[in-house]
């Protein structure tokens, strides 16, 4: 007898249990749009701009790192003596076009100008010597051709008086516009490939694009790398999303921008803020990841839950459970949802 009413209060128990669970926690209200999907994230394969010999590799997989942040480098000495090089020519060449932009220097001219009095000086010893000798040659004390030598002596101080001139003339006139601009362009072609193989050695450094995760280091120091070989596989920390269905009826009650909670089975306890930033123009068949029987041969689309927070716990692939208030006001115009959302 003891043993029927204990069986009787247990069942009585049991019942109140399940009517209290139901109405606590028993079917997701009306209000609410409950969806289920994996987190996803962006992965990037970095490699280098340029071929060469890895010379140091310093990240390792699991390693987070920041934007901008060296990862790698390839052994650029042959470049580093190449552009002291070009920088030395640099060097020499602006000196060329700084001599040219300053003009003759004065102590130059000085000198033109004394050659050419000293030539003129010359002229002048040459005609009298050579009428000197055409006056002995009509007095027949001496033979013609030592009054030809003479005269030759004469025309050739008049040449020379002539050189000197136009010489002074061109060291008061300074250096040509086209001998200047000819200076300038070799300097700047000096100038480009400094620049070219400073590029290059840049080029040398594999840094960071965004912060993220190494998630695969695929070559190593001595291997030969390329644009067209990764060093590394990097997951990026932000943004995050989870990957979810909507089936068409669902699509007219979620708009783009409306707030969201997401939850996951590691952290069961916690909510993350998050927001509807895409929902497919295009319906697919049957997804590759199915959650539920309703929607496993149902069209539906592509949703994209952006998750505000939480990007050091949320990882590539994890089942996550998507709450979607249905009562929620239409998202304002160029909102931030992850600020407005709380």
């Amino acid at each position: 007898m003891k043993i029927k009413i204990i069986l009787i209060i247990a069942a009585v128990v049991a019942v109140l249990v399940g009517v209290g669970w139901f109405c606590n926690e028993g079917p997701p209200p009306q209000n609410e749009l409950t969806l289920h999907g994996n987190v996803d994230i962006r992965q990037v394969e970095l490699a280098f701009n340029a071929s060469g010999r890895i010379d140091r590799i310093l990240a390792q997989e699991g390693t987070r790192v920041k934007a901008g942040q060296l990862l790698a480098s390839l052994d650029t000495e042959r470049l580093r003596l190449s552009r002291q090089q070009a920088e030395a020519q640099v060097a020499v060449q602006r000196q060329v076009v700084a001599r040219y932009l300053a003009g003759s220097r004065p102590e130059e001219i000085r000198q033109a100008r004394a050659q050419r009095d000293a030539a003129r000086v010359a002229v002048a010893d040459a005609e009298a010597y050579y009428q000197r000798q055409a006056d002995l040659v009509a007095r027949k004390f001496i033979s013609q051709q030592q009054a030809d030598s003479a005269r030759f002596a004469l025309d050739k101080a008049r040449d020379q008086l002539k050189a000197a001139e136009e010489t002074l003339r061109l060291a008061e006139l300074g250096p040509r516009k086209e001998d200047i601009a000819a200076a300038k362009a070799t300097l700047a072609a000096n100038e480009a490939t400094v620049a070219v193989l400073q590029r290059d050695l840049d080029e040398g450094e594999l840094h960071a694009p965004s912060d993220g995760v190494i998630q695969n280091r695929i070559l190593e120091p001595g291997d030969m790398a390329s644009p067209q070989k990764p060093v590394f596989t990097l997951a990026l920390t932000d943004p995050v999303w989870v990957r979810t269905w909507l089936a068409e009826p669902q699509l007219g009650r979620v708009p783009v921008g409306a707030r969201a909670w997401v939850q996951t089975d590691s952290h069961p306890d916690k909510r993350y803020r998050a927001w509807v930033g895409y929902v497919s123009p295009a319906a697919e068949f049957t997804p590759k990841s199915v959650e539920t029987a309703e929607i496993r041969s149902s069209l539906v689309y592509q949703a994209r839950v952006f998750v505000c927070e939480g990007q050091g716990e949320l990882r590539l692939g994890m089942p996550a459970t998507v709450t979607i208030p249905l009562d929620q006001a239409p998202p304002a115009q160029g909102a931030a949802p992850c600020t407005d959302s709380k």
